[in-house]
């Protein structure tokens, strides 16, 4: 899977700054509007610096930021922040490295690629829970086997089971039970 910035984090970045330069406009006129123009720049680097962020790549044995790989098995701690929209999530490495992912995605590819941030990192905690317990796999607990009583159930008369007893004693001697001889067939 490749997730990209979304379009809209370049759209709002771009009317952002097209209202810093109205503003500086204004401010020839009306020196109040200066402090709207400086504003409305930070906004504009802000959000343009996040839709040029570099695509995350969600591979079979690695993740891909940008030109970086990290192996899932490096991944010791998967922790999300409070923000989903962008979504910034921070890992830590088994080297006790931090690196925090910022994601500039619309809701749904967010939401997915935390999933296989979550999926993917299988020996990493996860908000610090480990990941069997967090994606609900319970390994079993050995107990020791109780011995049931099965009552038991008499399915013949005891005439009958005298009778299968008598003829089970006689193949075990014999080795069949016809009393025909192999030519009579």
């Amino acid at each position: 899977m490749r997730y990209t910035p979304s379009k809209q984090y370049l759209w709002a970045g771009l009317v952002a700054a097209a209202l810093a330069v109205i503003s500086t406009v204004f401010a020839s006129q009306w020196p109040a509007a200066l402090v709207a123009s400086v504003l409305f720049l930070i906004t504009a680097a802000a959000v343009l610096l996040l839709a040029f962020r570099p695509a995350i790549e969600i591979q079979e044995q690695a993740l891909l930021l940008g030109e970086r790989s990290i192996a899932w098995t490096s991944i010791a701690r998967v922790d999300r922040t409070g923000w989903i929209s962008p979504l910034i999530v921070s890992l830590t490495l088994v080297n006790d490295e931090r690196i925090v992912i910022v994601f500039p995605g619309n809701l749904d590819d967010s939401n997915a690629l935390l999933r296989h941030l979550r999926r993917n990192a299988r020996q990493a905690l996860i908000d610090n829970i480990p990941y069997p317990q967090f994606w609900g796999v319970t390994l079993p607990v050995a107990q020791a086997a109780k011995p049931v009583d099965i009552p038991r159930v008499q399915l013949l008369r005891r005439e009958d089971e005298a009778e299968v007893e008598r003829l089970y004693q006689l193949l075990k001697t014999v080795g069949h039970l016809d009393t025909r001889q192999p030519d009579e067939k």
